[in-house]
C-alpha cells in the first residue's frame, strides 16, 4: 500500500464522503499535507487506518451495548435526543421546527418531560439580592465561564432542598431553579423569574423585537446535542448520586474546553483575523497551509462530523441573522462574515457549526464579549438537565472499562 493516500481513497477506506473526511481534519481527528506537485492534499495511509479501525470498533461495541456504561462498551441508550440524517429531534420534535417558535422553558419542559408549570409552580430563588451581589463582587472574574463556575456551588451551599434529588417530583422545579441562577451568573444579575432569553436581551442591551427571538431560538438549538463530551460528563457525575447544580457544574467545566463550546473563543478570533487581513483568499490558504500556527481545528467554526452536509443549527440562525440585520453597520458585519463562509467552504467543502453561527450573533449584534458561550451553556444546560434526571431514574453507577496497551510486565 502507498504512504500517502488522495481524498477520495482516504474517504472511501473511512466509509465517508470527502466532505466529511475534511470535517475529520478539522476537528483534529485526521492529518493532511500539501502534495508537492500541486494544490491537493494527501493523507497518510498508517493513519487512515487507525482511525478506520476505530471505527470499526465503534460500530461493534454499539451492536453489543449495554443499558448504561456499567462497567460496560461506551455506549448509553438514552430517550431524550436523537442525531441522525442531518436532523437534530428531541424526543421525537424536529428541534430546528421547534426553535423557531418555543422558548428555552418550553424546550427543557420537553426534554425533562414534564409540564411546562414546572416553571410557573417553582418558587423564586431564595437568595437575597444583596448577598448575591456580595457573591458575585467575591468571585473576583469578568468572564461569564468563570463567573457561573464559581456561583453554582455558591448557590447550592445554600439551597437545602437540592438534595431532595431523590425525590423525582421535585427534580423538574429544581431544575428550573438552576437555569435561573445559571442565567443570572452568565449575565451578572439577580435570578430572576422573567423568560430566560428576555433576560440575556435586557442584559445585553438588546431592544430590537427579532434580535431578542433570535436569542430565544439560539437558546433552544443549544439545548441538547445527544452525548458530547459535557453531557457526558454530567451523566457521568448524576450516575454518582450528586445532586442537579453539582452535575451541571462539572458539565459547565468540560463546555469551556477549544474542542467544545470554547470553540466559540476560536471563531471569534477568527473574525477579527479576517477582517485584518483584508485578503480572505489568502488568509484562508495560510490558515490552511501545512505547519500553519493554529488551534486544534484548521478553522474553527468549520464542519461537523455528526453533519456532513451542514450543520442545521447553523443554517437556521444564520438564516434569522440575515433577515434581523438592519442596520447598516449589522449589515455590513454580516456581510463580512458571508464572505468568509464562502471563501471557507470554496476551500475545503465545509460549511458553519453552531459555534460560528452563536460569534457570528455576538459580532452582529455587537454583544458583550462572552455572550456566544452564555447562549451556548444556558441553553446546553436544559439538556444537561434532562440527562441527569434520565441517570437518575436509572440508577446505576456509570463506570466503563480501560484497554489497557502499555508495556507488559514481563517484557525485557
Amino acid at each position: 500500500m502507498p504512504l500517502y493516500l488522495t481524498a477520495a481513497e482516504a474517504a472511501a477506506m473511512l466509509g465517508v464522503s470527502v466532505p466529511t473526511l475534511y470535517s475529520y481534519v478539522s476537528r483534529g481527528m485526521l492529518r493532511s499535507a500539501q502534495h508537492t506537485a500541486g494544490k491537493r492534499r494527501l493523507y497518510a495511509a498508517d493513519e487512515v487506518r487507525r482511525l478506520a479501525r476505530r471505527k470499526a470498533d465503534g460500530k461493534r461495541a454499539g451492536k453489543v451495548a449495554q443499558k448504561v456504561l456499567d462497567w460496560g462498551v461506551p455506549v448509553l441508550e438514552s430517550r431524550i435526543t436523537l442525531i441522525a440524517d442531518g436532523r437534530l429531534v428531541y424526543r421525537g420534535r424536529d428541534a430546528v421546527e421547534l426553535a423557531r417558535t418555543a422558548t428555552l422553558e418550553e424546550a427543557a419542559a420537553l426534554l425533562w418531560a414534564c409540564d411546562h408549570s414546572c416553571f410557573e409552580e417553582t418558587p423564586d430563588v431564595p437568595l437575597t439580592r444583596a448577598s448575591w451581589h456580595a457573591w458575585l463582587r467575591q468571585t473576583g472574574v469578568s468572564s461569564p465561564h468563570e463567573r457561573a463556575l464559581a456561583m453554582l456551588p455558591i448557590a447550592a451551599a445554600h439551597l437545602p432542598q437540592l438534595f431532595a434529588w431523590d425525590a423525582p417530583a421535585q427534580l423538574p422545579r429544581i431544575g428550573a431553579m438552576l437555569l435561573r441562577v445559571l442565567a443570572a451568573a452568565l449575565i451578572e444579575r439577580e435570578p430572576a423569574r422573567d423568560p430566560l432569553h428576555r433576560q440575556l436581551a435586557a442584559a445585553w442591551g438588546v431592544r430590537d423585537r427579532q434580535h431578542v427571538e433570535l436569542l430565544r431560538a439560539a437558546l433552544v438549538v443549544c439545548a441538547d446535542h445527544e452525548l458530547n463530551a459535557s453531557t457526558f460528563t454530567v451523566r457521568c457525575i448524576a450516575s454518582t448520586g450528586m445532586h442537579l447544580f453539582g452535575a451541571v457544574t462539572g458539565g459547565l467545566a468540560a463546555l469551556a474546553g477549544p474542542r467544545h463550546c470554547g470553540e466559540t473563543m476560536l471563531v471569534t478570533a477568527l473574525f477579527r483575523e479576517a477582517s485584518a487581513a483584508g485578503d480572505l483568499d489568502r488568509y484562508v490558504t495560510q490558515r490552511l497551509a501545512p505547519g500553519a500556527t493554529q488551534q486544534r481545528t484548521l478553522l474553527p467554526g468549520f464542519g461537523h462530523m455528526l453533519y456532513p452536509n451542514g450543520d442545521p443549527r447553523a443554517a437556521l440562525l444564520l438564516d434569522l441573522l440575515t433577515h434581523s440585520a438592519t442596520t447598516r453597520a449589522e449589515r455590513q458585519t454580516l456581510a463580512e462574515i458571508d464572505a468568509l463562509v464562502r471563501t471557507a467552504h470554496a476551500a475545503t467543502g465545509l460549511a458553519p457549526t453552531v459555534d460560528f453561527a452563536l460569534s457570528a450573533i455576538e459580532r452582529v449584534l455587537a454583544l458583550p464579549q462572552g455572550s456566544a458561550f452564555s447562549l451556548f451553556a444556558l441553553g446546553r444546560a436544559a439538556g444537561w438537565i434532562a440527562h441527569a434526571m434520565e441517570q437518575y431514574d436509572d440508577g446505576r453507577l456509570i463506570r466503563p472499562r480501560a484497554r489497557y496497551i502499555g508495556p507488559d510486565e514481563h517484557a525485557a
